[in-house]
């Protein structure tokens, strides 16, 4: 039985000489993700050199909004201007199928 359906993918361009700090920021932002209870899956991730994302996945809507209400979000949002190229884009995503650990 699938109990992760909902999930984020949130694109991140880094501003040239910014991609340290992209990187930086979002390494530091784990021990937040590790906090949510209702966050099943967090990724960090790196697509090419100045190409960043961000893929999470939670078990209903409940988990999937807080998290967007949440510190991550927050301090992502709160950085945008100083560290990307453009807003981040960010997908509400359902997922199909998956294997996480028991």
């Amino acid at each position: 039985m699938n109990m992760t359906k909902f999930a984020l993918l949130a694109r991140l361009e880094a501003k040239p000489g910014k991609e340290n700090e992209v990187r930086d920021f979002l390494r530091a932002a784990l021990p937040l993700a590790q906090q949510e209870p209702a966050t099943t899956a967090w990724f960090a991730l790196q697509m090419s050199p100045t190409t960043f994302g961000i893929f999470d996945a939670f078990p209903d809507e409940a988990g999937r909004q807080a998290h967007l209400d949440g510190p991550i979000a927050s301090a992502l949002m709160a950085k945008a201007s100083e560290l990307l190229a453009q807003p981040p884009v960010i997908e509400k995503i359902e997922v199909l199928a998956n294997k996480l650990p028991a």
